[in-house]
């Protein structure tokens, strides 16, 4: 998401994969399946009818281009909004659209009557637009984290049930065949029961670094990593754990960046310290991000090539958790956004035995093609597990889409990810951040109305 209101080792963002058995989720509404349905000719009789709030990076090409590329037969565009109007022109190209575009989301709305809104806005925002979507009679596809404190969260479940419209949060990582094979192992037993889970996650001194270039250093704007980057991983231990979280204790600081660097700009092509600086980052290299911020800039003066090491940076760099689910399992999580390689390590304590896997999705150590599991028993051998590397996190973005915008896909992995799973993973990373504001266990059954339960609840959206 990037706009102003985005042994086993693999390369970071690499290949589409799929893994036997590891199938999609379900398509978003059950309105859009009739829309979808196909004639004996392979025309569709009706396109879904798709809007798009926010037209950064995120929006632009995963959700923009690669739709149009990819899905045409199934949907079409009918309007692309953004405050930034010279960005949400140059988005309209990039992505190949035909759509009107807009500034004002109201209207946007209200003239082209979309079945689907994608929200990929600054996450502060998400609730929103979630909310308005909903109200004029849209369901929505909405980047992660959904939103960034617990009020937003209660906002969103209540637009849901008072409108009866549906939410889908959009956790890709679900996808993986990687991370699904993970699932597949602990959902047959293979180590007993599930104790435990040790999750450390890596953010690189290329990628970590970025998220401080960006919008996404306000607390204010995106929540922290804790909602924007760590969502993603609450997600999926919600999902592998297969129960909901009960409490979270947190410790985090900022280290690294922000206050702590050796050098001070606004951004770096304005920066007199380009020769020196570690993190100097050359914008006009990337002629597509140049296109559609440098470019843009006169709009809203938003810089894509920020200053790592600004004053106004209020996030943490080094974080920790440790998390309780209702089911008795205990995670200790912990995030480091200055790490020399991106990746993370992870194992998975049972009666029977453990899963570990250590994946460098940057600066891999040799030239293999596939993650690696490796599953130990026990008194028994330890087995491996060799997946293929996927394009787009670890091949979990085309499984995503297809089971969004094709009909009639089965979701036997509980890959689908609803309003409920997208709260649960917004309020671990809220309940941490509360935590070490307070210095206090955070129960996440004070949050919002919801309730933990021993066992998830799966909820299909359709």
């Amino acid at each position: 998401m990037e706009t102003t209101n985005s042994m086993s080792r693999r390369h970071f963002l690499a290949a589409t994969g799929a893994i036997a058995g590891s199938a999609l989720l379900s398509s978003l509404p059950v309105d859009a399946h009739a829309l979808t349905n196909q004639s004996g000719n392979g025309v569709n009789k009706k396109k879904m009818r798709v809007a798009m709030i926010g037209t950064g990076h995120r929006g632009t090409g995963m959700w923009g281009k690669d739709l149009v590329r990819d899905y045409s037969g199934y949907l079409e565009f009918v309007g692309l909004c953004d405050i930034n109007p010279g960005r949400v022109e140059t988005a309209k190209g990039m992505i190949g659209a035909t759509c009107p575009t807009y500034t004002d989301f109201e209207k946007m709305m209200r003239e082209t009557k979309p079945d689907v809104l994608i929200v990929t806005t600054v996450d502060a925002t998400h609730d929103d637009f979630i909310v308005r979507g909903m109200e004029l009679g849209a369901d929505i596809i909405t980047e992660k984290p959904m939103t960034t404190d617990e009020k937003k969260v209660q906002r969103i479940l209540d637009a849901e049930k008072r409108t009866g419209k549906k939410c889908r949060v959009t956790f890709n990582y679900r996808y993986s065949p990687h991370r699904a094979k993970m699932w597949e192992l602990l959902q047959a037993g293979e180590i007993g029961e599930l104790t435990s889970i040790d999750f450390h996650w890596y953010l690189d001194t290329s990628h970590g670094a970025d998220y401080f270039r960006r919008w996404h250093r306000l607390v204010e704007k995106s929540g922290s990593l804790w909602l924007h980057k760590a969502s993603h991983h609450f997600d999926l231990l919600n999902w592998w754990i297969d129960s909901d979280p009960e409490s979270v204790y947190a410790l985090g600081q900022l280290n690294f960046y922000g206050k702590n660097g050796p050098y001070r700009a606004e951004n770096c092509r304005n920066c007199p310290h380009t020769g020196e600086c570690n993190f100097y980052y050359d914008l006009a290299k990337n002629q597509r991000l140049w296109n559609l911020y440098a470019e843009n800039e006169k709009y809203d003066g938003y810089f894509r090539d920020g200053c790592v090491f600004k004053n106004d940076i209020n996030i943490f760099d080094k974080m920790a958790a440790t998390i309780k689910y209702v089911n008795g399992v205990e995670v200790a999580y912990s995030l480091t956004a200055y790490s020399p390689y991106e990746g993370y390590r992870i194992s998975f304590n049972g009666t029977k035995g453990k899963i570990d896997a250590w994946i460098q999705e940057s600066k891999p150590v040799n030239d293999a093609n596939y993650d690696e599991i490796v599953l130990f028993k026990n008194f028994g051998k330890r087995q491996y597990f060799q997946i293929p590397f996927g394009e787009g996190h670890g091949g979990g973005d085309k499984l995503l889409k297809d089971q969004i915008f094709l009909p009639n896909v089965n979701d036997p992995l509980k890959q689908c990810a609803s309003t409920r799973d997208g709260a649960f993973a917004c309020l671990i990373g809220i309940a941490a951040r509360n935590s070490i504001a307070s210095g206090n266990v955070v129960k996440i059954a004070d949050l919002t109305t919801l309730k933990p339960g021993a066992v998830k609840q799966y909820e299909r959206v359709v």
